[in-house]
C-alpha cells in the first residue's frame, strides 16, 4: 500500500499512464494482476466436493439474503446519514453495498484457512446474481427509494453484459484455468504428486498477484488518496461501520445456525479510496462476499 502511494504521488502522470493501459474499459495491469491471484487458488480447489456445498440450502440462502437484501440497505442507510453533502461520493458508496467481490474475496479465505470449496461456490452464485441484479438493485436504490422518502435522485447506467464481462473475465477464467489444471494434473500423475508437489509451486503466486494488484491499484491513485485526506476520512467511517455492522450480523446469524462464517460480508480491499466506484476518478473492481463455511487447520490444507 505505501509503496503503490508512494509511486503514485513521486511518479508524475503514473496514473494516468497506468489508466490509459486498458482494453475496452479493463485495466490490463489490474486484470493481469487479479488472474495471477486467482488462479492458484482456484487450482487448489477440489471440485468432487462441490456437491456438499451446494447441497446446504440455508448456507446459500443466508449468502443470498445478507449480501442482496441486508448489505445493500444497510450501505444505502450509511451512505445518506454520513455522507449527505457529498452526492458523488455517497453514490459511489451505494453502488459499492451493490457489487461482490469476486477476486480478492476468494484469495483472502483461502490465506485465512476458509472452505475453498464453499468459497467457490459462494463466489459463482453471487456473481450469477449480480449480472441479473445490480442493475435492479442500483435502480431501486438510487431513485425509486430516494423517491420514496423524498431525497435527490440520480441514475446508473449499467448493462447486464457490462457486468457479465467483468464477471467472465475475472471469475471464468481463471476458474477454468484452475478446473483444467486440476482436473489433467490428476489424471496424469495423481492426486497426491498435485497437492504435495505441483500445488506448493503455484500457491506463493497467489501472493504475488495480491501485493501486485494493491500496489497498482495505490498507484492509480496515490495522488489523489494523499492531497484529499479529509475526503478518505470521510469515505473510511461508513466504510468502517459498515463492515462492522455486517460482520457483527453475520457473526450472530452463523452463531444460530450454526455455521462458521458462512458469508462474510463483502469487500476486503485495504484502503477506503479504491472502494469506490462512482462518477468520481476513484474506481475499484467489482466486488463480492467474502465466505468461508468452515476453518480447517494447516494440516487440512
Amino acid at each position: 500500500m505505501a509503496a503503490g502511494l508512494a509511486l503514485g504521488r513521486l511518479i508524475p502522470g503514473l496514473g494516468a499512464l497506468l489508466s490509459a493501459v486498458q482494453v475496452d474499459g479493463i485495466s490490463l495491469p489490474i486484470a493481469a494482476g487479479l488472474l495471477i491471484m486467482m488462479y492458484p487458488v482456484l487450482a487448489k480447489v477440489r471440485y468432487d466436493r462441490l456437491d456438499t456445498v451446494t447441497a446446504d440450502r440455508r448456507l446459500l440462502i443466508g449468502s443470498l439474503l445478507l449480501n442482496w437484501v441486508v448489505g445493500p440497505a444497510v450501505m444505502f442507510s450509511l451512505a445518506w446519514l454520513l455522507l449527505p453533502d457529498l452526492p458523488h461520493y455517497r453514490t459511489g458508496l451505494i453502488i459499492v453495498g451493490l457489487a461482490r467481490c469476486i477476486a480478492m474475496v476468494i484469495v483472502w479465505n483461502d490465506l485465512a484457512c476458509g472452505d475453498r470449496e464453499a468459497a467457490a461456490v459462494l463466489v459463482a452464485l453471487n456473481s450469477m446474481f449480480q449480472v441479473v441484479m445490480f442493475a435492479v438493485l442500483g435502480w431501486f436504490y438510487l431513485s425509486v427509494l430516494p423517491g420514496w422518502l423524498g431525497l435527490p435522485q440520480t441514475g446508473i447506467d449499467v448493462s447486464a453484459w457490462q457486468i457479465g464481462k467483468s464477471v467472465l473475465i475475472f471469475l471464468g477464467i481463471p476458474l477454468a484455468a484452475g478446473y483444467l489444471t486440476r482436473r489433467l494434473g490428476e489424471r496424469a500423475k495423481g492426486r497426491q504428486w498435485y497437492e504435495t508437489r505441483l500445488l506448493p509451486r503455484l500457491g506463493p503466486w497467489a501472493l504475488y498477484g495480491l501485493l501486485f494488484t494493491i500496489v497498482i491499484l495505490f498507484a492509480l491513485q496515490g495522488d489523489q488518496i494523499t492531497t484529499r485526506p479529509w475526503d478518505v476520512a470521510r469515505i473510511a467511517l461508513p466504510l468502517l461501520a459498515y463492515f462492522a455492522v455486517m460482520w457483527a450480523g453475520a457473526t450472530r446469524w452463523d452463531s444460530r445456525c450454526g455455521w462458521a462464517m458462512p458469508a462474510l460480508p463483502r469487500r476486503h480491499l485495504p484502503p477506503p479510496a479504491t472502494t469506490l466506484n462512482s462518477p468520481s476518478p476513484w474506481r475499484s473492481p467489482p466486488s463480492a462476499p467474502r465466505p468461508a463455511r468452515r476453518w480447517p487447520g494447516w494440516s487440512d490444507r
